[in-house]
């Protein structure tokens, strides 16, 4: 139980510590998977979609995007595209948050388009909870944050 303005404020500075994932998959069960996994050490955004993504890409600090390739409004892959091509013509500076894709897709094609779009990680569904958590760990840890 917190007691004081002081202690509360400890509390609030260590929250503003913890690093955001945005989560970004049209599969709600997902989601869900992947919020109950990370969610009592990061803070996770949730997005359905990759229109919803970019609002909250544009309003908050993402630390680090977890992707699915397939959805129905726009792909992973057209997602970073746009984003990044975005962030070129608006002459933003700040690095794009790494990219874990988290998908179905288990073919060596959709391996090596996700590494050269940039993406940090590959995961494929179903995952264990264990190997997503390390996962995210190590690209922290390899880029710095």
């Amino acid at each position: 139980m917190i007691k004081d303005r002081h202690e509360r404020s400890l509390v609030i500075g260590m929250a503003n510590l913890r690093k955001t994932i945005l989560a970004v998959d049209d599969t709600t069960a997902s989601l869900k998977v992947i919020h109950a996994t990370l969610g009592n050490e990061f803070i996770v955004c949730l997005a359905k979609s990759g229109g919803m993504a970019m609002s909250m890409l544009n309003n908050r600090q993402i630390d680090l995007i977890l992707l699915d390739i397939e959805m129905p409004e726009m792909s992973g892959f057209d997602f970073i595209d746009i984003v990044k091509k975005k962030r070129v013509s608006e002459n933003i500076r700040t690095p794009f948050p790494p990219v874990i894709f988290v998908t179905s897709h288990a073919t060596e094609e959709f391996v090596i388009k996700a590494i050269q779009m940039g993406g940090r990680d590959y995961i494929v569904k179903p995952f264990a909870s264990e190997v997503l958590r390390n996962r995210v760990h190590n690209v922290f840890r390899s880029a710095g944050i």
